[in-house]
């Protein structure tokens, strides 16, 4: 029997599967790792605890198997690491959520102009993106910039560490704003702009094609032969729709993670106007809109864990009956980390508003569960008016597991949620470009299948008083956007 191996690298762990030939998961294993914050808005982590989390995770999924063919991983995006000319690590790897690039990412949107980086990259600068991280260092530890040898993102670590290879693949590099995406190449103009040489940056290409074998120590250490394939992987929102199928074109797929996104795909390049929703390469060799959220489940995780000293997610909804939905007054702006799309706001911050003597913890908690569904359809609306008409949607990630939540996402954008068998989607799209690259299929259409466990539809009563609210809560980020501005500045 032959196995493949899926991996998804996250912010807080990392989660493997084996998938035999027919796609079938054999086995799970997640490995924990921290997240460091040293100062208000930054986020980091050593990538050596994602080795030591990953190369656990592989060697527990290898004993006792033989047949391993293929491996893969998906990965969180935009963050930054950094090697020196032997290889080393020159500085923790700053991570997609982090805050800091705020003049950086200020000085690339005005400076340089969102239109010229449109035209470089089909996106304009976000503080998540690597090429702010890059400006970042140069401007503030400079001696660290000297240092730089090859500039790689998380998940293409992870690969370099098992096959001695520095490369990447066109999903997760188009969140770089350093890939031309239109054309699938390194855009000289922003490398001259980072003052970053070509030759710093990964050898590119497509998702499923394969970059190199397990070199002899590493396959020596997991219980690998030399033989196994490492095949590029993905963005793990990329890997993510291919785990719920979500290729082709006009598909869509919400994942509420730790951050929130909405992906659609398509065959087509296509970009907004106004750059609200990033244009990425897919990992099926098209491409994909998305819009991104800095923080989704990871707000109902802050409201339950630090503000309710509960872990108990299930009984706290539990108190937020039928009849409270779409007749909450209390709202909930979800900007915990700044925003991505569409405000592109780093100064934003989580907010309450509407609280009255009688407002209850359920109303809160309410609250927070509709802010980050008002929050998603912002981004919704962004490819509405691009003429895109999303009837429904897959949807995956630890949010998706509330019932509660996905009534509420289904109403508030009148649509139908459909949520697939596999809750795995990042690892098992991984999976499934192993199996690709390795000949299992000819494509990566022909795999991404997805086996719907049940569906949610929105009903016309709860959707229109919804309607009403989400206009409501449009109205609360436009009028305390200078106040954030000046509360950030205060904090300096």
């Amino acid at each position: 029997m032959k196995y493949y191996i899926g991996a998804d690298l996250g912010t807080s762990s990392v989660k493997l599967i084996l998938c035999d030939a027919d796609g079938e998961i054999v086995k799970t294993v997640t490995k924990y790792y921290d997240v460091s914050y040293p100062h208000p808005g930054w986020s980091e982590q050593s990538p050596s605890d994602w080795w030591n989390a990953f190369s656990a995770g592989v060697k527990e999924l290898a004993e006792g198997i033989d047949g391993i063919c293929g491996i893969s991983v998906a990965g969180q995006m935009h963050g930054l690491v950094i090697l020196d000319k032997d290889d080393n690590v020159i500085r923790p790897a700053i991570l997609w959520n982090d805050g800091r690039t705020f003049a950086e990412t200020e000085y690339l949107n005005t400076v340089i102009g969102k239109q010229k980086l449109s035209e470089h990259t089909a996106n304009i600068a976000f503080a998540g993106f690597t090429a702010p991280k890059i400006l970042w260092v140069k401007n503030n530890e400079p001696e660290n910039f000297a240092r730089i040898a090859k500039i790689m993102l998380p998940k293409d670590y992870i690969n370099y560490r098992i096959t001695k290879v520095h490369a990447t693949e066109y999903s997760d590099a188009a969140g770089m704003l350093l890939l031309d995406v239109k054309n699938k190449c390194w855009s000289k103009e922003m490398l001259d702009i980072c003052s970053i040489d070509e030759s710093k940056m990964p050898e590119l290409f497509e998702s499923y094609e394969c970059i190199g074998t397990v070199s002899s120590d590493v396959a020596k250490k997991l219980g690998l032969s030399q033989n196994v394939k490492v095949i590029a992987g993905a963005a793990d929102n990329a890997a993510a729709a291919i785990g719920t199928g979500t290729v082709g074109n006009g598909k869509c797929n919400i994942s509420l993670g730790t951050s929130g996104t909405v992906v659609i795909s398509s065959d087509k390049f296509s970009v907004d106007a106004n750059n609200s929703l990033h244009a990425f390469c897919h990992a099926d060799g098209g491409y994909y809109l998305m819009g991104c959220m800095l923080s989704a489940a990871s707000c109902n995780k802050w409201f339950c864990e630090e503000v309710l000293e509960t872990e108990d997610f299930a009984a706290e909804q539990a108190a937020i009956t039928e009849d409270m939905l779409g007749n909450n007054n209390v709202y909930f702006l979800p900007y915990l980390m700044g925003e991505r799309c569409p405000v592109n706001d780093t100064n934003a911050s989580g907010m309450f508003i509407g609280l009255r003597p009688d407002s209850t913890r359920a109303d809160m908690l309410q609250a927070v569960l509709e802010g980050v569904a008002f929050a998603i359809r912002d981004n919704v609306e962004v490819a509405k008016s691009l003429g895109i008409n999303i009837e429904r949607s897959t949807v995956c990630g630890g949010g998706a597991r509330s019932e509660l939540w996905l009534k509420i996402i289904s109403n508030v954008l009148n649509i139908e949620l459909q949520v697939p068998m596999a809750e795995e989607g990042p690892s098992l799209g991984a999976a499934r470009l192993a199996m690709v690259g390795c000949g299992e299929y000819a494509s990566v259409a022909e795999c991404a299948t997805v086996e719907i466990k049940n569906t949610v539809k929105p009903d016309k009563m709860l959707a229109e008083r919804y309607e009403k609210k989400y206009k409501k809560f449009k109205e609360i980020y436009p009028n305390t956007k200078e106040l954030f501005r000046t509360l950030m500045e205060e904090n300096k």
